[in-house]
């Protein structure tokens, strides 16, 4: 029997991370969530395990993958001892790869950001499959591996660019500047400015998964409660002509590709991540130039400007299909059980 896309047999892929959409709606595990798709197309049985308490309490289906919450009681490590390949990321990572150990199971750790825990624990040694979310990350990672004995070393590595399904996302563009979670770190600061400077602009701030919000109370300035990654398009997206980004860190950016789908122009701080995501379609200027920002959002207020900005940004959007991506993810992932 063979599975669809030429595995040799559907295989049992069982995920362990701490949270899940649609009650936690981040990067991460919107990234996560891209990536399992495809394998349950190809025909391979897809669990995803949370390791904390939500409200759900029951299994339940998103886009396809199935969730197991905690609530529900279920035995993970009978999950594991069926499983064919184990993955996990972020803070679940030591605790899944001791299983993977213990069961002799190849386990797969996507890695987020490049602080030194996340390498570190992808280098306790059993890793087979380290998956990284953009080429300096990966750069990033042969630095801090070098320092470790190659024997804990992952096996082997892949770059798997957050993958965004550009058609889920388009939209015309509405009126407003946005930001997405408006935590310090993710610019909460810079559009509270901004709002207080452009009195005649729409701002939307979007309540985030995580961290402090900074949401002001100002008329100009609609909040948007969190929204599941299914609702994007119509709740933000539609509804946005700018979108802010001047994060202080950000290892890729999928808010950014999202929004590029549609032709949204996407000002933000030049971290590496944004830089290679954005490419040149992204408008750069520091996080600590308000005045800088301020000047980019009236320029763009210019038709001609903002047709030039936005057609880059549909150019940008074309350039980084996420198909070949994950073809060669989904081929690797099947090659590791044997």
């Amino acid at each position: 029997m063979s599975a669809p896309g030429g595995a040799a047999k559907p295989l049992k892929i069982v995920a362990r991370v701490h949270a899940a959409p649609p009650e936690h709606n981040a990067g991460a595990e919107h990234m996560l969530i891209s990536m399992l798709r495809p394998l349950v197309e190809r025909g391979h049985d897809v669990s995803v395990w949370l390791s904390r308490y939500g409200k759900a309490s029951k299994e339940y289906d998103y886009r396809g993958i199935k969730v197991v919450p905690l609530a529900s009681r279920l035995d993970f490590p009978s999950a594991v001892r069926r499983a064919d390949v184990l993955l996990a990321h972020l803070e679940t990572v030591p605790s899944t790869a001791s299983l993977a150990r213990g069961y002799g199971k190849p386990l797969i750790v996507v890695c987020h950001n490049t602080h030194r825990p996340t390498f570190r624990d992808a280098a306790v040694g059993g890793t087979a499959l380290a998956v990284y979310n953009s080429q300096w990350m990966e750069r990033e990672a042969e630095m801090f591996f070098a320092e470790y004995p190659k024997s804990t070393r992952p096996e082997r590595s892949l770059i798997v660019r957050p993958p965004v399904f550009a058609d889920e996302y388009v939209t015309k563009p509405g009126k407003a500047v946005t930001l997405i979670n408006c935590n310090p770190e993710k610019g909460g600061k810079v559009l509270e400015s901004l709002a207080r400077r452009m009195p005649d602009q729409r701002f939307l701030a979007v309540r985030g998964a995580y961290g402090e919000q900074i949401l002001p109370d100002l008329p100009n300035v609609e909040i948007v409660e969190h929204v599941d990654g299914q609702g994007m398009r119509d709740c933000v997206y539609a509804r946005t002509r700018v979108l802010l980004m001047p994060s202080s860190y950000e290892s890729w950016g999928r808010a950014g590709v999202e929004a590029l789908a549609s032709g949204i122009p996407v000002l933000a701080h030049p971290t590496p991540g944004l830089c290679e995501s954005l490419g040149d379609a992204g408008v750069f200027v520091d996080r600590a130039d308000v005045d800088g920002y301020e000047a980019v959002l009236r320029k763009l207020a210019t038709p001609a400007e903002y047709r030039l900005a936005s057609k880059r940004a549909k150019a940008r959007s074309a350039e980084l299909d996420p198909s070949a991506d994950l073809a060669a993810w989904c081929q690797a992932v099947e090659a590791l059980p044997g």
